[in-house]
């Protein structure tokens, strides 16, 4: 889709200059709009305040710096990954960090370039701006606190597209970082919208942000009275049967409980995806119940032994 709408973009580009060449004589009559002042504004030329005229020809001038801004900030984070960031070998994330960078440094060239073409210099608008900046801040400081989190979201990398992450008693699939908020997928496949604010002031989890070995803990309580050495055994066999654990580190297995009515095993093995945890539960429980039927080994339940005491002959009956 980045590729079509990039096409499309310079076509209409190479369109428009084609035009722009072919009534190149009309550029003589366009001196007209020079002097046609719109209004004055006061700047400092050589040490002296001076009245400067800004014309019709500025005002287009600038309506074609806001047009080629919001060209760019659309199509250059597509120009720069076609053109560029496919041929580096970039960590994840750092691609879309160059990119959403790259969008704002065209937005803030673009504007003040506009500024500056409709006679507003930084030299006076920088009070208004603080005013606004301090305005917003008061008004808008949730906003404004979410848009600062995502530039250090950027910039840190705490979590990139494509982490699996959990965060609150949320877990799911970073797709989009945008200036206010993050989307997460869930495992439901619902789009769920969390503020920026969250992943710098919360607690997260990023189950994939360096390594995305993760480790698995499967519980088995079977009855008083099992072989706890072949319980173990068969524990490490299932693991080792199962293709999506991983060899190194090696699986283990313990005995760490013995409760009420049950002796209480953990397993514990690891595996190289995220994606694969649910999978390789299923698989090492389905393979572990198995292996201890066929050994004539039961699993632990709640037991409740309850004893009805008969009262004696010629006993008076309690209240």
């Amino acid at each position: 889709s980045q590729s079509i709408a990039l096409m499309r973009t310079l076509f209409k580009l190479v369109a428009v200059i084609s035009l722009l060449a072919l009534w190149s004589s009309m550029y003589d009559s366009l001196s007209y709009f020079e002097h046609v002042n719109l209004w004055h504004v006061t700047t400092t030329i050589d040490g002296e305040e001076q009245d400067v005229p800004v014309t019709l020809m500025a005002l287009i001038w600038a309506l074609l710096a806001i047009t080629l801004t919001v060209i760019g900030s659309r199509n250059l984070p597509g120009l720069l990954e076609l053109a560029l960031l496919q041929r580096m070998r970039l960590t994840p994330g750092t691609g879309f960090a160059i990119t959403t960078v790259s969008r704002y440094l065209v937005i803030v060239v673009g504007v003040v370039t506009t500024f500056g073409l409709l006679g507003i210099e930084w030299s006076k608008a920088q009070w208004l701006v603080a005013a606004l900046t301090v305005g917003l801040g008061f008004g808008l400081q949730e906003i404004f606190a979410n848009f600062v989190s995502g530039l250090i979201i950027l910039f840190e990398k705490p979590i990139r597209i494509g982490d699996t992450v959990t965060i609150r008693d949320l877990s799911g699939t970073v797709t989009r970082i945008n200036t206010r908020a993050t989307t997460i997928v869930d495992w439901d496949h619902k789009e769920i919208i969390v503020p920026n604010k969250a992943f710098i002031t919360e607690q997260l989890v990023n189950w994939s942000l360096s390594d995305p070995v993760t480790r698995l803990i499967i519980r088995i309580s079977v009855n008083h009275g099992a072989d706890t050495d072949l319980v173990q055994k068969l524990m490490l066999e299932a693991a080792g049967h199962c293709h999506m654990v991983l060899d190194l580190p090696e699986p283990s297995a313990y005995l760490l409980g013995i409760g009420p009515s049950s002796l209480d095993f953990e397993l514990r093995a690891f595996v190289g995806d995220t994606d694969n945890r649910l999978r390789t539960c299923h698989a090492l429980y389905s393979d572990i119940h198995r292996r201890l039927q066929a050994q004539g080994i039961k699993l632990a339940w709640p037991k409740l032994d309850v004893n009805l005491l008969q009262p004696a002959p010629g006993a008076a009956p309690r209240a």
